[in-house]
């Protein structure tokens, strides 16, 4: 069966659908959402952490956060749906005299874009933003109090039901297996598993499988999934639920409350690629929580709910930026791609930006460096060492 769609977006998580949503509301009819899974969510939005934050160390990953968070406030408004966004902060902590002068730099950088209530601690000031932290071996600390957490299921379903209102269509178990191009390199149509659409443009919106997307086009696309863990406790009141985002620079171990749980979780070193099993590995499950007995003494009393302990997909690109705009090679396919880790958080500004570039608006802040040529041009963009 053959079916026509103006603009075909491929992937139905939350930048996926919060395209959908922007296209339909500048007035583009005929929006499709391919989703090759039975349901929305299920990839990387379902295992998203919920964190949010706008203190990041370079002025663009910046700007997209004060940009979400403006939309973030007003997402109930406009969606019906509560985001969940709770200013709970982000604590960032310093475990050597190196780390906190980067984070005396990213704060600089951070004021200079907007973000003044961002602040220093010194030690003695974080027992009073986190009581429940091991203050040993710190040198200081840095926190924002608006920054905090969002449901990503939340958003998803408020960006697919405001979406659904405004006759955007859903097609789930359609997953792209391939696509027709004419002579000029564009998108003609798009493949699935059910049928075939012809478009007259694409929405690369597939998170960490974007690149295979871009590959049906030939159009090379430098992300790569890579494999990250989180663990859970028995549920408890030991920490509560205000307690925010708590980081260690160093070494990227990282905890919250979710649902009555505390959260913990490591970047360990891993390879690029999509395993052969996304679970969390017992022996990184035993690592993790040693460091979290170390750094959250309370948590020493706390089981480990091992079967609810997961693991999910980064889509990262090289320079961990986000790589927005219409591929170079392809004149009818926009990416939304390698957000390496924010996707979720920067979804709202990323539906508006991808929308307005499809419909020739001029978007409200310029990404033209998230653009994707940037690596080919000798571009990619520097950064702080900040995850």
């Amino acid at each position: 069966m053959t079916e026509r769609a103006a603009i075909a977006v491929i992937g139905g998580g939350v930048i996926g659908a919060g395209i959908a949503y922007h296209l339909a509301l500048a007035g583009v009819r005929d929006v499709v959402i391919l989703e090759r899974a039975d349901w929305v969510g299920t990839g990387s939005t379902g295992k998203a952490t919920g964190g949010y934050r706008a203190q990041f160390a370079t002025p663009i990953n910046i700007q997209l956060s004060l940009l979400a968070r403006e939309k973030l406030l007003r997402f109930a408004d406009e969606t019906g749906i509560d985001p969940g966004y709770s200013q709970v902060g982000y604590l960032w902590l310093a475990s050597t005299e190196s780390q906190l002068d980067a984070l005396r730099a990213a704060q600089r950088i951070q004021k200079a874009e907007g973000l003044v209530e961002a602040m220093e601690l010194s030690v003695s000031e974080i027992a009073s933003v986190n009581p429940a932290l091991s203050t040993e071996g710190l040198f200081g600390a840095a926190f924002c109090q608006t920054d905090g957490y969002i449901r990503p299921l939340s958003i998803l379903r408020g960006y697919m039901e405001a979406a659904h209102r405004l006759g955007v269509r859903l097609k789930r178990r359609a997953e792209c297996i391939g696509m027709r191009l004419d002579t000029e390199g564009r998108i003609k149509s798009v493949i699935t598993q059910q049928d075939e659409l012809h478009v007259d443009g694409v929405v690369n919106a597939a998170g960490p499988w974007a690149a295979r997307i871009a590959d049906m086009a030939g159009v090379s696309l430098p992300v790569v999934p890579v494999m990250r863990q989180a663990a859970l406790t028995e549920p408890t009141d030991a920490l509560p639920a205000t307690m925010p985002m708590t980081i260690f620079l160093g070494s990227g171990f990282h905890a919250r409350v979710r649902d009555g749980r505390a959260l913990i979780c490591w970047p360990n070193p891993v390879e690029p690629g999509e395993p052969a099993e996304l679970r969390a590995d017992d022996e990184w499950i035993d690592t993790v929580t040693q460091m979290a007995h170390k750094h959250i003494p309370v948590l020493r009393d706390i089981a480990i709910d091992r079967p609810a302990c997961y693991a999910g997909l980064y889509e990262v690109s090289p320079d961990e930026h986000a790589i927005v705009g219409l591929a170079p090679q392809c004149p009818n396919m926009y990416f939304a791609n390698g957000s390496s880790g924010h996707g979720v958080m920067h979804s709202p500004a990323l539906g508006e930006i991808v929308a307005d570039m499809i419909v020739g608006r001029t978007p409200t802040i310029d990404v033209s460096v998230l653009r994707p040529s940037r690596f080919d041009e000798g571009a990619a963009i520097q950064s702080l060492e900040l995850i």
